[in-house]
């Protein structure tokens, strides 16, 4: 409810005000959050935990997206947006992955207490993090008020040919994120010891970050790939189900896929609209893939009455596969990549 509530508002407060401020904000709400679990465990500081857990994920979304492509754009390096934010999700997937691995030794060694500072002190190295990120960007004109900069960004929203499209295909290919949540029922599903599931996780987590590392390179490709990756999830949902845990290799392409597509279509959207309002607009997108998860979690909910979990997956990639078709003859001008990775591309054609 938090996310929902202040995902848009924040937005346009981000417009409105600095970018980087929201960005700095967003993991000290998570660490005061965790604080409270840590010190205080209550159900009221609980509560008050999921509350600020909420609100900084809302203040990121959208101001982080806005702060880069801007001032990237400034030193004439648009056309790396996607390359570095893809890269910047592949590194967030590999801490991750770390993190899990230390999480044992860490509560071995002090506890619940321990894994909470810790937690306190990386969202701390986080703040200081988002602190020395650089903002250029000028206020706006004196008198713009907060509702004016809000109604801009939904007039940019239905008002801006193409930035629709582009919003709803964020929205899905973020969908992703949200069916992570059942991966160890579908490395189950696989028939393999119970001590083994974490191994066929990290090899769904090491092709996400893969993706996510090669992002900004072959953008021309971006809805074959999106075809691909939903045949490629439907495929190896079902032979994991079939006993195989081969197919969470195909499961781990396809998270790489989508961590790539996800990085192209952001950069889409970030090229389609104006600085003003760029923060609010991509808060609508934040929205929406809220609101896809929320829908995920319902459908894998009342689907499990009747199916198990590769079948489930496998319904889940269909909406890919026909957003692919749908997007076959929606293009964008591509920038070409920058010269120091050595690409040669001409502009290309995405969604």
């Amino acid at each position: 409810m938090t996310a929902f509530t202040l995902e848009i508002p924040s937005g346009a407060w981000a417009d409105r005000f600095s970018r980087r401020l929201l960005v700095t904000a967003s993991p000290a709400c998570a660490g005061t959050g965790f604080a409270l679990w840590t010190f205080f465990p209550s159900y009221p500081a609980f509560t008050a935990g999921f509350v600020l857990w909420g609100a900084g994920g809302a203040l990121r979304s959208g101001a982080l997206q806005a702060l880069v492509y801007e001032e990237l754009r400034r030193l004439g390096r648009a056309g790396s947006y996607a390359r570095l934010i893809g890269r910047s999700e592949a590194l967030g997937t590999t801490a991750v992955m770390l993190s899990t691995a230390l999480t044992s030794p860490v509560l071995a060694f002090g506890g619940y207490q321990a894994v909470g500072i810790a937690s306190v002190a990386a969202t701390a190295a986080a703040t200081l993090a988002a602190l020395s990120l650089p903002e250029s960007r000028g206020r706006p004109e004196p008198g713009t008020s907060y509702l004016r900069v809000l109604r801009a960004g939904i007039t940019e929203v239905r008002g801006t040919k193409g930035v629709p499209r582009l919003l709803g295909l964020v929205a899905v290919l973020s969908g992703v994120d949200a069916m992570d949540e059942y991966l160890p029922l579908l490395a189950q599903a696989t028939g393999v010891p119970t001590p083994a599931v974490p191994l066929l996780l990290l090899v769904v987590s090491a092709g996400s970050a893969v993706g996510g590392w090669l992002a900004g390179r072959g953008t021309r490709f971006l809805v074959p790939v999106i075809f691909t990756g939903g045949v490629s999830l439907a495929a190896g949902a079902l032979i994991a189900d079939a006993l195989h845990p081969s197919g969470m290799v195909l499961v781990a392409v396809t998270f790489g896929i989508f961590s790539w597509a996800n990085a192209a279509a952001d950069a889409a959207l970030q090229d389609s609209v104006g600085d003003d309002a760029r923060a609010t607009v991509t808060s609508v997108a934040g929205f929406g893939i809220e609101v896809v998860a929320v829908l995920i979690f319902a459908g894998y909910a009342f689907g499990s009455t009747w199916l198990s979990p590769g079948p489930l997956f496998a319904i889940a990639a269909i909406p890919y596969v026909l957003i692919a078709t749908g997007f076959r003859h929606v293009a964008r001008a591509q920038p070409a990549t920058d010269e120091d990775e050595g690409e040669d591309d001409e502009p290309d054609a995405a969604a």
